[in-house]
């Protein structure tokens, strides 16, 4: 998601000013993707620019409210599909397509840390969505859960789906590294010999002195 939608989703529920854009944008994503002040700010300065938001006379600090294209854009945006026609860097998927790719890794040991970090990344998660109160603890422990209001439990619900994601992320990566240990191996004995530098030098030099192109 763009701070450009993230910014326009909070505003067309009312006009805003950008520290509360911010912690209401944290507050409704876990804090999963912590953006700074300046960021908000030169994000709205464009907005403004394209006609999405408007600033609020008198205002301060300045507010800005939603216009008329912004609804229209923030609409387009809920109900067209994120494209994956350019898939986000992954540096674990980049690092096991070069270690298979190059002679001398260990892979197998390189597939193990991953695993590693993997299984504690995922434990984690997993831990912390366990801690999520909810209606059911009370009922177990007779304790009545911490009152919220219904914006925190909205957020609460919110946290919850991006905890859900980033297991699932996780659970799909480690079939991905069991899949790879079993193909790995095959797929790095298939790498050919790259030559060397000097040996290509030398490979060149004799091909001219068998022509006599040289001499």
């Amino acid at each position: 998601m763009s701070i450009k939608h993230g910014l326009l989703t909070i505003l067309s529920t009312g006009p805003s000013h950008g520290y509360l854009m911010r912690q209401e944008f944290e507050a409704r994503t876990g804090g999963t993707w912590p953006i700074n002040i300046s960021q908000i700010y030169s994000t709205l300065q464009r907005l403004e620019r394209d006609g999405l938001v408007t600033t609020l006379d008198d205002s301060e600090p300045v507010a800005y409210s939603i216009t008329a294209a912004g609804r229209t854009a923030v609409q387009n945006w809920w109900y067209s599909p994120t494209l994956r026609s350019t898939p986000e860097r992954s540096e674990v998927s980049i690092k096991i397509a070069l270690a298979v790719t190059t002679h001398g890794i260990d892979i197998e040991r390189v597939i193990t840390a991953q695993r590693i970090e993997t299984m504690r990344a995922l434990r984690d998660y997993t831990i912390l969505k366990a801690n999520l109160p909810s209606d059911s603890d009370a009922e177990t422990t007779g304790t009545p859960p911490p009152t919220k209001t219904a914006t925190e439990q909205a957020h609460s619900n919110a946290w919850e789906l991006v905890l859900d994601s980033y297991i699932f992320t996780l659970e799909a990566e480690a079939r991905w590294l069991d899949h790879i240990e079993t193909r790995a191996p095959q797929l790095q004995r298939q790498v050919p010999n790259k030559p060397t530098a000097g040996a290509t030098a030398k490979s060149g030099s004799a091909a001219i002195d068998s022509t006599g192109a040289a001499k």
